[in-house]
């Protein structure tokens, strides 16, 4: 199966750049996902790649072969739509082998091929039944069997799991990347929901605003954020302002109320404005005040309990806020109004020059 690269693509509607002299590359066999927040440019990515939509500049390779100027249906490529897109009037079975019949495979050929992708879905069964009588779940399993019979061979899906339940969608996430692992597809999934993407990703490319802003593996974009944008959409980060007094083995941050904390420093000259980004779930959290000067000391002002993780808000003494999540079955809860002292790993901590445009405006969505 062929590797797919886009070369500074661009796409415009008006003065709106829906996409912004884009470079990617994703590899043979591999599982990718564009994330991000709506209007980042993720699915029109997707469809320029499909051929739906025209390029106003750059390249579009599948394989060796340039097909930006190639139609859709020259490209190899199955396309699995948010909505379903299946025929109303024709069963499950007419919706797969659609794809066969238009391609002029003799009967055998097509039935052979419709069994073969129902049978990887899971679906044989229920071949005779029409989309209105299918669930939500069997539908877009259909329809990614539709896309297979098909022949493709890069598997594109645009936000494919965005009309079921949350319940129905963590089985079907599954069994999709399953189907595209066992047949050796390139594939490319769109979602806005991080969780989804983590989950079934071998890479991630993190877009806004008509950019890729990150592209990795999930372990990459979480431990290694290269953004406060990446670090506060991928997962949750409490962040801090302060500036740089020290620069030493580790550098020191000076909070609000002259609070001081310690960072490794990547770089950043001493005296610069900083915001230091922790993940809530990497900290660690006592109750009472420490006997030492290590730790950030505050007290509780919320309790949420969030099924596998209890989620408390802190008021730091400086006044600033800050999230941590603890396992709900790990210990007796923390109560509102308690005092605790945090601590946390100075290498799981990321130090950031303080953004121009200001932090709201550099991680809004």
């Amino acid at each position: 199966m062929p590797d797919i690269r886009v070369v500074n693509l661009t796409k415009k509607y008006g003065k709106i750049y829906a996409l912004d002299n884009v470079s990617l590359t994703i590899k043979d066999k591999e599982y990718f996902s564009l994330l991000g927040p709506s209007g980042c440019g993720k699915t029109t990515l997707l469809r320029l790649i499909a051929g739906l939509i025209e390029p106003d500049s750059g390249e579009i390779y599948i394989g060796d072969r340039r097909v930006d100027k190639d139609p859709p249906e020259d490209r190899d490529i199955g396309f699995v739509f948010q909505t379903f897109a299946l025929f109303p009037h024709m069963t499950a079975w007419g919706n797969v082998i659609y794809g066969p019949k238009v391609k002029n495979y003799d009967q055998k050929k097509a039935d052979t091929i419709g069994h073969e992708v129902l049978d990887l879905v899971k679906l044989n069964e229920r071949l005779n039944a029409y989309p209105s009588e299918l669930s939500g779940g069997m539908m877009q399993r259909i329809a990614v069997a539709r896309a297979l019979a098909a022949g493709a061979k890069t598997l594109l899906l645009d936000e494919p799991l965005g009309q079921l339940d949350a319940k129905v969608r963590n089985e079907i996430r599954y069994e999709i990347r399953r189907m595209a692992k066992d047949l050796k597809l390139t594939s490319i999934h769109v979602t806005h929901d991080q969780a989804e993407a983590m989950s079934i990703s071998d890479r991630i490319a993190v877009m806004k605003k008509g950019k890729i802003v990150q592209s990795g593996t999930p372990q990459e974009l979480y431990m290694h954020p290269n953004s406060l944008f990446v670090a506060h959409f991928i997962g949750e980060s409490n962040f801090l302002e302060g500036y740089i007094t020290e620069t030493n083995e580790h550098t020191e941050v000076e909070l609000r109320e002259g609070l001081k904390v310690k960072a490794i420093n990547p770089g950043i000259k001493r005296e610069e404005r900083v915001i230091l980004a922790i993940r809530p779930e990497t900290c660690d959290m006592k109750r009472g005040r420490a006997t030492t000067e290590d730790g950030l000391l505050g007290k509780i002002e919320k309790v949420t309990f969030e099924g596998t993780v209890v989620r408390y808000e802190i008021r730091l003494e400086n006044g600033d806020r800050m999230i941590i999540n603890r396992p709900s079955l790990a210990e007796k809860w923390i109560e509102i109004g308690e005092e605790v002292t945090i601590n946390y790993p100075i290498e799981k901590a990321h130090l950031f020059v303080y953004p121009e445009a200001g932090l709201t405006e550099e991680i809004s969505v």
